[in-house]
């Protein structure tokens, strides 16, 4: 596989223009707003605080229209420049210096405003709205949720631009536009399931696609069917969260009675996403000691029959993660597990050999049985190999294009 494949696909296809971006958000008049104050900014003037939820194109829509209206971008995750020290030096000199680069001078744009958390970051917020009235350049922010009471002195120097969800239509209408790029063709049904489970997120979207469709000619319902299943634990997300902030126990421990998650669930995403969240090797450490503990009671419990010990598990892999923080919380983008992910794919392979088995046993007057030992190992061969009697066997078989696709694939 060539480097090129593994560039993603959400940065690959990614708008390159305002007039693109319009075209994908349709109606919605954010964009004209953003551009709109952009064009007008005056030193002394508010700056722009862009928030909604996640992949609807806030951080995008600021870096192409810097590039297109010709500002020099300098850019800066606001939840890794906390204190009021490194804001100075970091954007304090953007702020007030002309740019070597471009003549319409620079642009400053504060990312995750809503990651900013705990003591060192109230005087952060204060710093920030000092530089915004300091500042000769346009000062940008985005966050999720602009709400919180710590932002309230930024939401006060600053105009508010919401960006909403993305509609189901106009999601597909880009992974047609991404398919028809890669050489895929794409069942309508099947984009239509990415687009409603991506909840109006571009992002999450075009990476679904790229996870179900790269490397094929053709994307089936049945090639994105293991997604329904990963989308039932989205919630997730949130629950990772609330453990990892927690300052006190109990905090942490009352969590999972909200969560959607079962225990041995949220053991999994523990796991995946402990090395993403501390950084630290003492809090990570302490961290994993803490979850492998709860797995020794887990082990226990099952094997004994011994339910007392569920509250012990549930102490460990909550309270006893949560505490192991050292340092203050800090926003972090997690991930889905591995593992999950890996079940849902299985599940999925066998429901297709389930398929092409009653398919066989009932042409040929098998069990099920001999048809997947003693007739699928053959069907395997043939159809990896180049030839035109697979065409008839699929055909007297009546098999579908997924079941074509299992038999290739597994041969």
């Amino acid at each position: 596989m060539s480097l090129s494949s593994y560039v993603p696909w959400a940065e690959k296809h990614k708008p390159r223009s305002i007039a693109e971006i319009k075209e994908i958000v349709g109606d919605a008049d954010y964009v004209d707003k953003f551009i709109s104050w952009l064009k007008g900014w005056r030193p002394g003037e508010k700056a722009a605080l862009l928030y909604g939820p996640p992949g609807v194109g806030k951080t995008l829509l600021v870096e192409v229209a810097a590039k297109e209206l010709g500002y020099e971008l300098f850019q800066l995750n606001a939840s890794d420049a906390r204190t009021e020290s490194m804001l100075r030096r970091l954007v304090g000199q953007s702020s007030k210096s002309v740019s070597l680069y471009s003549s319409k001078g620079k642009l400053v744009f504060l990312d995750e405003i809503d990651g900013l958390y705990g003591a060192e970051e109230t005087g952060a917020v204060k710093t920030i709205v000092e530089l915004i009235k300091e500042s000769r350049v346009p000062i940008v922010m985005a966050a999720n949720d602009p709400w919180d009471p710590k932002l309230r002195a930024l939401r006060e120097v600053a105009i508010m631009i919401e960006f909403k969800r993305l509609k189901v239509y106009s999601i597909i209408k880009h992974l047609k536009k991404i398919c028809l790029r890669e050489g895929i063709t794409a069942d309508e049904k099947a984009l239509k399931i990415i687009a409603e489970l991506a909840e109006g997120d571009m992002r999450s979207a075009v990476n679904d696609l790229q996870a179900t469709a790269q490397g094929k000619k053709r994307l089936s319902v049945n090639d994105v069917s293991w997604l329904r299943a990963r989308n039932r634990q989205y919630q997730a997300f949130d629950v990772l969260r609330m453990i990892f902030v927690s300052k006190r126990c109990d905090d942490a421990r009352n969590v999972i009675n909200s969560s959607l998650l079962d225990y041995e669930s949220l053991m999994l995403w523990l796991d995946e996403n402990l090395p993403r969240q501390y950084t630290d090797p003492e809090e990570l450490a302490k961290a994993y000691y803490y979850l492998a503990r709860a797995d020794i009671f887990l082990g226990r419990m099952k094997r004994g029959q011994r339910w007392e010990l569920l509250r012990h598990v549930i102490d460990f892999m909550t309270a006893g993660v949560a505490m192991a923080k050292i340092h203050p919380y800090k926003f972090t983008k997690y991930g889905f597990p591995q593992k999950l992910l890996l079940m849902a794919k299985a599940k999925d392979m066998r429901a297709k050999r389930e398929s092409v088995c009653e398919k066989v046993a009932s042409k040929c007057h098998l069990s099920r049985r001999k048809a997947s030992t003693e007739m699928i190992p053959f069907l395997h061969v043939i159809f990896e190999t180049p030839g035109l009697v697979k065409r008839d066997i699929s055909r007297w078989l009546e098999l579908d294009e997924s079941m074509e696709d299992f038999l290739k694939k597994q041969g």
